[in-house]
């Protein structure tokens, strides 16, 4: 097959708050916005890949099970600590997590869907 590009489709239910939480929060670089009648969705770049918010998912309060939702997104970056900090300033709960091949962060966006970052070192341990 000849992929030009891929992509995650995320449906929400807080739709404006999920916006902004990958936007502001996780500062994900917008691409486009589409609003008007019958269509509305959000695209962020997210890597090689995209992102795209539209409204009519469910949300739940606090991190979704894994029956519920059966994704993570996971986010490498080159400092977990300071990353970590950086969304803790911006009202983010964020539990780390020891593992034994490294260290994970965990967290929620506003529809309870699991997210979680991982330090580029050791990747692949």
């Amino acid at each position: 097959m000849d992929f030009t590009q891929a992509g995650v489709i995320l449906y929400t239910q807080n739709y404006r708050e999920c916006v902004d939480f990958y936007g502001d929060a996780l500062g994900l670089d917008l691409m486009f916005e589409i609003d008007r009648t019958g269509e509305k969705l959000t695209t962020f770049s997210l890597g090689g890949i995209y992102l795209m918010i539209e409204p009519g998912g469910t949300a739940h309060v606090g991190i979704k099970s894994a029956e519920k939702y059966t994704t993570e997104f996971r986010f490498t970056v080159t400092n977990l600590q300071a990353t970590c900090n950086k969304l803790r300033r911006k009202g983010v709960s964020v539990a780390i997590i020891e593992h034994h091949w490294g260290t994970t962060a965990e967290f929620s966006d506003p529809d309870g869907n699991k997210c979680a970052l991982r330090s580029s070192s050791g990747f692949g341990s």
